[in-house]
């Protein structure tokens, strides 16, 4: 699983732009005035100045430049490709069987090492013939980046491997340095960041953990209390976070825990998880809506603490809780401009139901699997989908955005409409090979419960009515199932839990109807055919 200022200047500006001007006539003032107009006339003006959004959506209905999103699926950035022309896909994974118009998937598999991770996806694709053909096919004939002459890419996940091939590719990774984005993606470097934005975290203490009684003595120091939770540095949420209430527990994670040089260190808080994107531009930082998170459950993951999908509504916890997280993620967003960092990110908040506060938890610096809701709401629709703006960042091109107007339409509760996402894993401890799965698109809840398909779509926009669901399909027929795999994303419009967090009955109906849609067999009990995807324990999302 899982698995953001310069008041000043647009201030002194607009104070400028209100001045009286002065009186016209024959006097020694007019004078003046005219060879100010003069001179200002003569001013080189900015060519190509994009001024405010509408220029900016122009500007990508007409762009040149070929741009890609390289990944196991397309799931993270469904739909950009009808923001920007020249927009394409590169997957791995066809989730669409051919039918997606600007995805492209290897036909052939060629030979390569066991994939541990995305970015050995990704470095994978990168090194593809296929691949590498069509992007040389695509490469753009109106005055092109001597550097980089086929375009930009996008990648979820990469690391200093995947720049080296994208720059081999004649391709210009369009996100921060891997090395950056690594430090960042550190938990513990997460809370350094966040102490100088001023953004409160969880009490916590960075420490290395020896054994259980040291990791006792380290928390009564840092008055955390004896129910914790250690993290490392690294991972998913749901693979990488410890609840340790008793020597039992600390054992079934020592091996993991002891073999970091530092941990985070919490205390346990009862608390509810939100999710909140951004996107950190040289104007200051945009910040989306803030979103509640699906954490845990059961019936999607095997992971405690698993991420397994979000809901995006205008109520979302209390109008207190909305404006601190937005004011906590611009100033977070800050912070990283000043780290060297700019473009798309994400913050995991947790929200203590006891007291009301609201802690930062986690930092992504990247598009997540939350990504797909941000992008399609309805803020988005009215003006330009946060993944724009990253782009623009990377698109040499001059432009104007008042960070603030934007920021205030969007934390607007009519420009807030309710979506749900739930991520599908299989659950049992068990292998078994599919052998019939459903399609991608949007399909529909009949009276008893059952679904059927109706049509092919890319994305969730065209979702009508409450027994209707967008399904992107990851799992296919001929793939293994085993504990963790990624089934599907589900996408409805409305709630998907109650307000007390547990799974609506529409969820669970569409959840069952689904998972029926999928049979598959035990190792042996059949000859399988077709492509069989890798076992490996990361997600795909």
């Amino acid at each position: 699983m899982a698995q953001k200022k310069t008041p000043t200047r647009r201030a002194s500006a607009k104070r400028s732009a209100h001045k009286t001007a002065p009186p016209r006539g024959p006097s020694s003032g007019s004078v003046k005035n005219g060879s100010a107009r003069t001179r200002t006339k003569a001013k080189k003006r900015t060519p190509n100045l994009l001024k405010g959004i509408s220029d900016i959506r122009r500007f990508f209905h007409r762009n040149e430049t070929p741009l890609y999103f390289i990944s196991a699926t397309n799931f993270n950035l469904l739909g950009a490709d009808e923001w920007i022309k020249g927009f394409k896909f590169i997957t791995y994974i066809d989730c669409f069987d051919g039918m997606h118009p600007n995805l492209m998937s290897p036909r052939t598999e060629e030979p390569h090492e066991e994939f541990q991770s995305i970015e050995d996806i990704n470095n994978y694709l990168l090194t593809h013939s296929e691949v590498r053909d069509y992007i040389e096919s695509r490469r753009s004939t109106t005055g092109p980046d001597r550097q980089y002459p086929n375009g930009k890419a996008l990648f979820l996940m990469f690391d200093e491997k995947t720049e080296a091939l994208a720059k081999k590719a004649g391709l210009e990774v369009i996100f921060p340095k891997a090395k950056l984005r690594t430090w960042l993606d550190n938990k513990v470097n997460t809370n350094r960041v966040a102490e100088k934005a001023g953004v409160p975290c969880v009490p916590y203490v960075l420490s290395p953990v020896r054994h259980y009684e040291h990791l006792l003595a380290v928390a009564q120091k840092g008055k955390l209390g004896n129910d914790l939770v250690v993290q490392t540095p690294y991972g998913d949420s749901g693979h990488t976070t410890f609840f340790i209430k008793s020597a039992s527990d600390y054992d079934k994670y020592a091996k993991e825990i002891e073999a970091e040089k530092e941990c985070k260190i919490m205390k346990r808080i009862n608390c509810r998880g939100a999710a909140m994107e951004a996107c950190v531009t040289r104007y200051g930082t945009i910040v989306a809506p803030l979103m509640t998170e699906l954490v845990g459950f059961k019936e999607l993951t095997p992971y405690k603490g698993g991420w397994c999908g979000n809901e995006i509504h205008a109520d979302t916890f209390t109008p207190e809780i909305r404006a601190k997280a937005r004011r906590y993620a611009r100033k977070f967003g800050d912070q990283l401009l000043k780290e060297g960092y700019k473009g798309y990110f994400e913050l995991d908040y947790l929200i203590d139901k006891d007291s009301g506060r609201i802690y930062l938890g986690e930092l992504n610096p990247r598009i997540t699997g939350a990504s797909s809701i941000t992008n399609h709401a309805a803020f988005a629709m009215a003006d330009a989908p946060l993944h724009l703006f990253h782009t623009l960042e990377w698109m040499n091109v001059p432009y104007q955005l008042s960070v603030t107007a934007l920021n205030r339409r969007w934390s607007d509760a009519r420009n807030i409409d309710s979506w749900g996402q739930m991520v599908i894993k299989h659950t049992r401890d068990d292998i078994r090979r599919v052998t019939e799965a459903p399609r991608s698109g949007i399909w529909r809840m009949r009276e008893d419960g059952s679904i059927y398909f109706w049509r092919m779509d890319t994305h969730r926009r065209y979702v009508e009515k409450d027994n209707e669901a967008f399904f992107l399909r990851i799992t296919r027929a001929g793939d293994w199932l085993y504990e963790g795999a990624d089934i599907g994303i589900l996408v409805m419009r409305g709630r998907m839990m109650t307000d007390d967090f547990q799974l609506t009955e529409r969820s669970k109906m569409w959840l069952a109807a689904i998972r029926a849609e999928y049979k598959s067999i035990a190792p042996g009990e059949q000859a399988g055919t077709g492509h069989m995807l890798e076992i490996g324990g990361f997600k795909m999302m």
